[in-house]
This record gives structure tokens, C-alpha cells and sequence, in this order.
């Protein structure tokens, strides 16, 4: 697939982006396939206490964590990593990964999704997670599966 990379420059404003919640995540995507001609999404990510996705993998995308705030567990590699502030993971795609703050506190990290496309996604699955009844897990399923995101065995 080839990419474009936006003909301009773009600035986001600290207050800018476009905030979506899933997944107990909210994502202020930054950055997205409009910005960046389809080369990148970034979002700034606020993970829980005890949050987190699933085990996972893509086939669409790679994925740059950074830690900014708090600490996050990383299991990557058939392993769980623990890292704060500045910590960083690079989790290529069809690779298994998750993560989880293990903490009592909102944690913070950046996200870099390489070629964009997560955010249509993320949105997607937001709208199933707005429901009142909540969302139904076969539709998240169906939905990941459509953008080449699978599930997989959870996590020791």
C-alpha cells in the first residue's frame, strides 16, 4: 500500500485533536490519516488503573509506545515489562501485545500507529461502547477483525 505524506505542515494545538473512548481507553488522536496523508496516526492515550486491551496483534499496523505518565506493563515477546516516564516499546505488526496500568492512577502514554488507520477503528468500537446496554463483544470482534485486528488467548 502506498502512502502519501501530507503536502503541508500540521500544528495541533495543546487543547486540539479528536477524543474517543473505548476499550476503558480514551484516545486524543492528534494525528490521523487527514493530517499525515495516510503515513501515520498519533494519539495521546489515557489507560485506567487496571486498564487495557486484550491480547493482540495487527496485521495492518506497527505501533510505537511512549510513556509519559505513570507506569504501563507491556507483555511483548511472551513476557510482561513494566515501564514509567520515557519508557518506550515498539511492537511491530502481527506481533502479540498488550498492556495495563498496573497502578492506582490514570497513566499516560503516546501512541504512534504506522500507516494510520487505527483511529477509524478505535472510533468505530466507540460508538459500540456508547451503548447504554454496553457494547457487544461479537460486534468489537467483527469490527477488529474487518481493520486486520485479532484477539488472541489472554495474557499470563
Amino acid at each position: 500500500m502506498k502512502q502519501t505524506i501530507a503536502a503541508k505542515p500540521v500544528i495541533v494545538p495543546e487543547n486540539g485533536g479528536t477524543v474517543v473512548d473505548a476499550f476503558g481507553d480514551r484516545i486524543n488522536f492528534k494525528l490521523t490519516a487527514a493530517e499525515t496523508g495516510g503515513a501515520l496516526s498519533l494519539g495521546f492515550d489515557e489507560v485506567p488503573p487496571g486498564g487495557g486491551p486484550p491480547l493482540h496483534y495487527h496485521l495492518n499496523e506497527d505501533e510505537v509506545f511512549i510513556v509519559q505518565e505513570g507506569r504501563i506493563e507491556y507483555f511483548i515477546e511472551n513476557r510482561w515489562v513494566e515501564l514509567g516516564s520515557g519508557g518506550v516499546v515498539f511492537a511491530p505488526r502481527n506481533v502479540p501485545h498488550c498492556f495495563r496500568n498496573p497502578g492506582d492512577k490514570p497513566a499516560r502514554q503516546w501512541t504512534v500507529f504506522l500507516p494510520s488507520g487505527f483511529e477509524t477503528f478505535f472510533t468505530r468500537c466507540a460508538a459500540e461502547f456508547a451503548k447504554p446496554a454496553g457494547p457487544d463483544m461479537n460486534h468489537i470482534t467483527a469490527i477488529s477483525a474487518e481493520h486486520g485486528i485479532h484477539y488472541i488467548k489472554p495474557a499470563v
